[in-house]
């Protein structure tokens, strides 16, 4: 590798390097712009959105304006299904610490019926804002949706869950990661992986 090449490598590696600071920069600004509560889900999906724009080649995008765009026009949709799973989430909680306060009590196929929603609870929030991003429809139609993509593709499932918990891992490990590099590479890497599985299915609807 002559010195023209070593340049040139090191050139794109900044470049990502700092594309993926931005977004990461953004998702924590817009997080907080919603006072959390009703920040988190929309910053996701805004960043989410960005990161579709790279996996599909688009390198050279304003970060700042695409992400803005998609963050203002996900807002409303991206907290109904943040919101809707969410609750979910907690009544899942709820049954557990009641089934483990009572564990002497119950029947065997009570947990094993519990992990078994859980499972698919997994399944569906690890697709339901991929597709938000990817797809317009309404927010019922995501989580039918990730229920069947989840299940069929539950390779892909396996992916994405293995890259949140590599970045999870990472972050414990090395706190000064997160505000940098934790939102971006993860919400990149979940969207590779997704985008695998939708450009079939939009060849074949095409």
């Amino acid at each position: 590798m002559d010195g023209k090449q070593i340049v040139t490598s090191l050139d794109r590696i900044l470049h990502w390097i700092i594309r993926l600071g931005v977004l990461s920069g953004l998702w924590f600004l817009f997080s907080f712009l919603g006072v959390l509560v009703a920040g988190v889900f929309p910053a996701t999906v805004a960043a989410l959105g960005v990161s579709r724009e790279w996996v599909k080649g688009n390198y050279e995008i304003h970060i700042w304006q695409t992400y803005k765009k998609i963050y203002r026009q996900e807002f409303v949709g991206a907290n109904i299904l943040g919101w809707i799973l969410s609750i979910g989430g907690a009544l899942l909680y709820i049954n557990y610490r009641v089934m483990a306060n009572t564990a002497d009590e119950i029947l065997f196929i009570i947990p094993f019926a519990f992990y078994l929603i859980l499972f698919f609870y997994s399944i569906i929030v690890l697709w339901s804002f991929p597709l938000l991003a990817h797809y317009q429809a309404p927010w019922y139609q995501h989580i039918k949706n990730a229920f069947i993509i989840g299940i069929s593709k539950i390779h892909y499932s396996i992916f994405i869950g293995m890259v949140i918990f590599i970045v999870i891992y990472i972050s414990l490990e090395l706190p000064a990661f997160i505000p940098f590099f934790s939102i971006s590479i993860a919400t990149t890497g979940c969207m590779w992986f997704s985008m695998q599985v939708f450009k079939k299915v939009d060849d074949r609807l095409s």
